[in-house]
């Protein structure tokens, strides 16, 4: 009990450090589930009643990964929290790759670095979840025929107020 209470504080005070988000846990849903051979993810609910989920891996991911894995985990993501301080991190990354690809283009459309962001590392991740799909949150099982099995039944969909 003692454990959960002190990774409860850990990821609080990675929250704050790492991308400037001040939470307070009410509810752990998942702890450390897998969600693919390298990566675990654990869903909690804070006090303000937000889900969110964080995504840790002992390789490089990239934002396209995370939001392979958050599809596949039956979550449907509203917002990925890019890292402390940097607003555009994302799009800033999805230019330099554009630029890499075609060096001689200049001022690319967010059309154009729509599929470059998603080469942007992402490693921790921290998403805040829109809903959950089906009401069932998922995790990486190889022994299962699709990959996937259910580990928690929890409703969850945002509402957003004016």
């Amino acid at each position: 009990m003692n454990d959960e209470i002190y990774d409860d504080i850990a990821l609080e005070r990675i929250a704050k450090a790492q991308f400037g988000l001040k939470v307070e846990i009410d509810k752990v849903i998942v702890r450390q589930i897998p969600v693919s051979h390298v990566a675990e993810a654990t869903v909690f609910l804070t006090t303000k009643k937000q889900l969110f989920v964080y995504v840790t891996a002992h390789s490089k991911l990239v934002l396209g990964d995370v939001k392979k894995v958050v599809t596949r985990m039956g979550l449907k993501a509203e917002l990925f929290l890019p890292p402390k301080g940097e607003i555009d991190y994302f799009d800033s990354i999805g230019r330099t790759k554009f630029r890499e690809v075609f060096p001689g283009r200049r001022n690319p459309s967010q059309d154009d670095i729509m599929f470059y962001r998603t080469l942007a590392p992402y490693n921790p991740a921290l998403v805040q979840i829109h809903e959950v799909k089906d009401g069932e949150i998922k995790q990486f099982d190889t022994d299962s025929s699709s990959g996937w099995r259910t580990v928690a039944r929890f409703a969850y969909r945002r509402i957003k107020t004016s």
